[in-house]
């Protein structure tokens, strides 16, 4: 029995070492404290996981991660339907939305173009975002990370919308070239969105 209890201990620790920023440490650290949760807390726990892995999906919209028809932003008549900006990820709504700055709504590609890694634009939601595109929509935002990939994207995106006659912009200054949105904080998102430029 103690020899299962290891195996099952190493295979919750595995699990957690294998998430983003978590290393073997922290992934015990992690798994100790799951150990420690009275047995309601813990199948709670283990039930949230099930529960976001069956009702969370993609918007049919926008493409960010919803568990209802619609996200909350495309759900919202009083959004300014004219303008979408373009993310990354879903975390990059989030950042954007915490500047209380924008009205707008949003588009998420779950990802950059990156040969280097095996994704390209038919890995990401353009298609859905070209199907956005009518008489309302007077402005594309690109708000992709300011690296390769994100610049990448966000050229790749303007050249297939400016025969359609939409402004594509930019952010502009305040975000540092290498960095993700979803670590700027409000003042330099808000700075960046007031002064994107045409690309």
């Amino acid at each position: 029995m103690a020899g299962y209890q290891v195996a099952a201990l190493s295979r919750l620790i595995e699990q957690f070492e294998r998430m983003p920023g978590i290393g073997r440490k922290s992934a015990q650290r992690l798994a100790f404290y799951v150990l420690g949760l009275p047995d309601a807390e813990a199948k709670s726990f283990a039930q949230a996981i099930t529960d976001a892995h069956e009702k969370i999906h993609r918007c049919k919209i926008c493409c960010n991660l919803t568990d209802a028809e619609l996200c909350s932003v495309c759900g919202n008549p009083a959004r300014d339907k004219t303008k979408i900006c373009v993310v990354e990820d879903p975390r990059d709504v989030l950042a954007i939305e915490r500047t209380h700055e924008y009205e707008g709504t949003y588009h998420v590609l779950h990802g950059a173009i990156s040969p280097m890694n095996g994704v390209g634009p038919d890995q990401l939601a353009i298609k859905e975002l070209l199907a956005r595109l009518n008489e309302e929509v007077d402005e594309v935002i690109m708000a992709t990370n300011p690296t390769v990939e994100g610049e990448a994207t966000a050229m790749y995106i303007s050249r297939l919308l400016k025969p359609m006659g939409v402004k594509v912009t930019r952010l502009a200054y305040g975000v540092p070239v290498g960095a993700d949105l979803e670590y700027a904080d409000e003042v330099t998102l808000s700075r960046a969105l007031e002064g994107r430029q045409v690309i």
